[in-house]
């Protein structure tokens, strides 16, 4: 089998990928051992489209990201009977010292973002329900002074323009359709077993099933086992970022527990607890997790032995955290959510780079909160590779990426596998 470029992984990041090298006349072929689009890592997200983030880049790619969830079909260009939706909630972000406004007020400022600054009165004002108490730092259910009266009060930074994706499966399915129509080939339920290298040169992936593809480029896109696939390709050896799988859960909350009418609409960042909830379609509500100290990351060694059951205890730390900052919110008997493995960086910013092995790429790294930047990180490895094949060093010379919608001009140096005292970040998944 023949193939120009063979992205492995058909999540939302690979979908975009295949979509955008089909677009540039490339003869694209992605695998994937899930038997359908998107249902990696990509269907446990929770798909929240926001703009806080530590660095420049991050907010002008997030910010760019959301015109083109805004403009779905144009950014699809082809007609689909169903499309994902962007539902423009607003966000609250809470006010907390680690990420206090100084941090990224001047960037939303600088990237043109559109906010406003709340205080506590205006907080309960605005988000009728919500507890405006300061709590930090976030504490074990078991903690006595977990149920402390707060010493203080904080207000929030609201981003009218953010929001969610209605489905993010249906998304990545959007994307992986428009690129069949470009010509790319899905190949369903089959796993790489080799990365055949000549002269030096990614140039044939072999599946489990015998299927041989012969190539030009290699995309891992593969998510969690984006670190078992370097090692097949053996590439990395220089990367300056490690990286690791990470077992995360989303929670999900019926409209009765999560307070039915009274339920919050709008999507609530809220690291002073280490938690963030947005609304779901019926009323009901979805409660992850910011990593906070007081819960040790769950990380793992291979992700095919990730217990896929939603943990009781940590389903009823995080909801009894949302109970506390929301008192319409009840914490049900029976646990309810989704369990997924997130490929995570070591400063949580992804890398969107290629590698010491001539023709392998890698979109990785995503650490949970990249599928807001989805339809830009297509665009941006097929800039990248472009330039690569045609002899350019991206490491020396960084392709810089321009807005459609904003005009940002975007170094996509800021994703590089060699970065080192990467910019300051929070340390968890809001990056």
């Amino acid at each position: 089998m023949q193939g120009d470029a063979v992205v492995i992984g058909a999540g939302i990041m690979g979908s975009s990928i295949a979509l955008e090298l089909a677009r540039a006349g490339r003869c694209v072929v992605v695998v994937d051992k899930a038997r359908a689009v998107g249902h990696g890592s990509t269907s446990s997200s929770s798909a929240v489209m926001r703009f806080n983030f530590s660095t420049w880049s991050g907010v002008a790619t997030a910010w760019e990201s959301k015109f083109h969830w805004e403009h779905w079909a144009d950014h699809l260009g082809v007609d689909s009977a169903n499309p994902a939706a962007y539902v423009r909630s607003g966000l609250a972000f809470l006010d907390v010292d680690i990420a206090p406004r100084s941090l990224y007020l001047p960037l939303f400022d600088s990237v043109g973002v559109s906010y406003e600054e709340w205080d506590a009165e205006r907080l309960t004002k605005e988000i009728p329900g919500v507890d405006a108490g300061r709590y930090w730092p976030p504490k074990r259910l078991e903690d006595p002074r977990f149920w402390d009266d707060a010493p203080g009060h904080l207000g929030a930074v609201y981003t009218p323009d953010a929001g969610y994706v209605s489905d993010p499966q249906l998304a990545a399915a959007n994307l992986a359709e428009a690129a069949t129509v470009h010509g790319a080939t899905f190949l369903l339920g089959k796993a790489v077993v080799e990365i055949v290298r000549r002269s030096g040169r990614a140039a044939e992936v072999v599946l489990d099933d015998g299927t041989r593809i012969d190539c030009d480029i290699v995309v891992n896109a593969a998510g969690p086992w984006s670190g078992q696939l370097n090692a097949m390709a053996g590439a990395g050896t220089d990367f300056a970022v490690s990286l690791r799988p990470l077992r995360q859960e989303v929670h999900h909350l019926a409209a009765p527990a999560a307070g039915g009418p009274r339920s919050p609409h709008v999507t609530v960042a809220d690291l002073d607890l280490g938690i963030y909830l947005r609304a779901e379609a019926g009323g009901g509500l979805l409660v992850g997790g910011t990593e906070p100290e007081c819960e040790p990351l769950h990380w793992i060694d291979d992700p095919e032995d990730v217990d896929l059951h939603v943990a009781s205890d940590l389903f009823n730390a995080q909801v009894t955290r949302a109970a506390r900052r929301f008192s319409q919110v009840s914490v049900p008997n029976r646990p309810s959510g989704v369990v997924g493995v997130y490929d995570v960086s070591e400063d949580w910013i992804p890398i969107y780079d290629k590698t010491d092995v001539p023709g392998f790429y890698v979109a990785i790294g995503t650490s949970g909160n990249q599928f807001k930047n989805a339809p830009l990180v297509g665009q941006f490895m097929a800039a990248i590779i472009d330039f690569c094949e045609q002899g350019g060093n991206h490491d020396t010379e960084p392709v810089t990426y321009t807005g459609k919608y904003s005009g940002h001009q975007i170094d996509l140096g800021a994703y590089s596998r060699l970065r080192r005292g990467a910019e300051r970040t929070t340390g968890t998944v809001m990056g």
